[in-house]
């Protein structure tokens, strides 16, 4: 069985290699902008849609029009075509589903950060990566690449450093068969309570750094616009919102990985943090936390490792008891879980983890046993 793998590195271009990634991001950017303005005087004046396969077409007038449109690679333009139809194909579905469509919009110098090689034009040489029309740039190789390069994507961080993430067909490789399961209860106090009864502690990267964050955002706000101190600035308060997600980033990836090695059969709640989040007192603590990160790497990893998942409602999994069913109703300020019908007494993290497991086993078809409300 294949899959689809990302393999994201640091790139490390010299000063000309940057301004030349930044001369091709640019043009990148008023190519989707010019296709983009096409498609909608197209439609307001002509009363006709643009498809997809004219503009590749309209490309080479482009070209010969707007001369520095050369400089980039062949594949890459064409990639711009296809991202804007992609864009304009999913404003379409989300009218017809009723949903709120949102128009694809002109991009700033800040809303457009990245372009691709879908086939050719790059080349992986050891520890370097050699791009046409920019020649050869290290990389900061910190793994091995799996299976074979499919695209190769150029981004540019709001630091404003440069990566290259490259999407390849592996292999998968299924972990050895274990009989052990587990189920985790998500949580701010703790960032998860395991029915094992280990607890995994919330590191609040964002709280750790809201104090550096804040600082440097209020130097930001009295520094003036257009200056080169408030683009200075703009960067050091970027670089420490991306170093709290890479650390959150690192995170995840190690606590999922610690699971999936260790479990066969894995069972979660079936969360929807946006709403959790919408209106609540706790909103930056949910956020910080990154449950849905956490539970993407848990998913794709454990499909990977040929391990179980199991999505559970979270519904009265806090207020059950574990031991005997009994709906034993409790507010959110009370952490301990006491069922007055059996007794039983336990962590309320602890207890809404059992839960978990029981109703996640049970619909993976493994030692049933259900909730009775």
């Amino acid at each position: 069985m294949f899959v689809r793998k990302a393999f994201q590195f640091r790139l490390r271009p010299t000063k000309a290699q940057a301004k030349l990634l930044q001369a091709q991001l640019d043009e990148c950017r008023w190519l989707y902008n010019e296709l983009l303005s096409q498609r909608k005087i197209a439609y307001e004046e002509l009363d006709m849609s643009l498809s997809k396969y004219q503009q590749l077409m309209f490309l080479p007038i482009l070209k010969e029009e707007r001369p520095s449109l050369k400089m980039v690679h062949s594949q890459v333009l064409q990639n711009i075509v296809d991202r804007l139809d992609k864009s304009f194909q999913a404003f379409f579905r989300r009218c017809k589903a009723e949903e709120k469509a949102g128009f694809p919009r002109f991009r700033g110098i800040h809303r457009y950060d990245s372009f691709c090689y879908p086939q050719s034009g790059f080349l992986l040489i050891g520890k370097e990566i050699s791009l046409s029309k920019v020649g050869s740039i290290r990389i900061k190789m910190h793994r091995p690449i799996e299976g074979e390069i499919k695209t190769c994507t150029i981004k540019k961080t709001a630091s404003g450093a440069w990566d290259v993430t490259f999407s390849c067909e592996a292999r998968t490789v299924a972990l050895e068969s274990k009989t052990e399961a587990i189920a985790i209860d998500v949580g701010i106090e703790s960032f998860a309570t395991l029915s094992s009864g280990k607890k995994i502690t919330n590191p609040r990267f964002f709280k750790k750094g809201e104090k550096a964050l804040a600082k440097a955002q209020r130097k930001l706000s009295k520094l003036q616009k257009g200056s080169k101190e408030r683009r200075k600035t703009g960067k050091a308060v970027a670089k420490i919102h991306e170093r709290i997600k890479n650390q959150r980033k690192d995170f995840c990836h190690k606590q999922s990985r610690k699971i999936v090695d260790e479990y066969q059969y894995i069972c979660i709640e079936d969360l929807n943090v946006k709403k959790l989040i919408e209106g609540s007192h706790f909103a930056k603590s949910i956020a910080d936390v990154s449950w849905n990160q956490f539970r993407q790497f848990l998913t794709y990893k454990a499909a990977e490792a040929g391990r179980k998942l199991g999505l559970v409602n979270p519904a009265y999994t806090s207020q059950v008891c574990s031991q005997c069913g009994h709906l034993e109703r409790k507010k959110l300020a009370e952490r301990e879980h006491k069922c007055s019908r059996c007794g039983y007494t336990a962590d309320r993290d602890l207890n809404a983890a059992r839960n978990i497991l029981a109703l996640g086993l049970d619909g993976l078809g493994e030692i049933p046993r259900s909730l009775r409300l």
